[in-house]
C-alpha cells in the first residue's frame, strides 16, 4: 500500500477528484416576498412626503393610520417570523388620538427599517458573492490554474498583452 503524503494536503493526487463544497447556507432572516417589501417601502415614502408636505386633516389622519396599519399587516406576511418580531417592537401603533408628528415619526420609523432591511439584503448578497468568489479561487489555486481574468495583481500603466 503506498504511502500517503501529508507534506502537501492542498495538492490534487493523480485520479483524484477536486473537492467540491457546498453552496453557503442562507443567512439571516428570510425575506420571503422581496418586491412586495419594495413596493410597500415606496408607498410609505411617498405617504410620510405627502404629510410632510401637507396638513392632513382629521379623514386623512385616519385614512393614514389605516394603510399604515395595512402596510404593516402586508410587510409581515412577506417576512421571516424572526423580522416580525423585530418589526413590533420597533413600530409605533396609531390610533384615533395619534397626532400628525405621530404619524409622520411613525412612516419615518417604518421607512428607516425598511432601507434598513434592504441595506442588510445587499450586504448578505456582496457576502455571498466574496466567499464564493474566494472558494472558486481557491478550488483554481488547488488545480494549478492561473487566477481568473480581474483576480491577479493589478497591471502596469501601458501593458496591453
Amino acid at each position: 500500500m503506498p504511502a500517503i503524503d501529508d507534506a502537501h494536503p492542498d495538492e490534487q493526487r493523480p485520479g483524484e477528484h477536486p473537492e467540491v463544497l457546498p453552496a453557503p447556507a442562507p443567512q439571516g432572516p428570510a425575506i420571503e416576498q422581496p418586491a412586495k417589501l419594495i413596493r410597500i417601502a415606496a408607498m410609505i415614502r411617498e405617504m410620510l412626503e405627502d404629510v410632510r408636505q401637507s396638513k392632513p386633516d382629521e379623514a386623512g389622519r385616519r385614512r393614514v393610520r389605516e394603510v399604515y396599519q395595512r402596510a404593516l399587516t402586508g410587510l409581515k406576511e412577506g417576512v421571516s417570523k424572526e423580522l416580525q418580531d423585530e418589526l413590533d417592537t420597533l413600530t409605533i401603533p396609531l390610533d384615533s388620538h395619534s397626532s400628525e408628528s405621530e404619524i409622520r415619526l411613525a412612516q419615518a420609523q417604518l421607512v428607516g427599517w425598511l432601507e434598513g432591511l434592504f441595506q442588510g439584503i445587499q450586504a448578505a448578497l456582496w457576502s455571498q458573492h466574496m466567499q464564493a468568489r474566494a472558494e472558486i479561487e481557491e478550488m483554481r489555486r488547488r488545480r494549478g490554474l492561473p487566477p481568473a481574468p480581474g483576480t491577479g495583481p493589478p497591471r502596469e500603466p501601458g501593458q496591453y498583452l
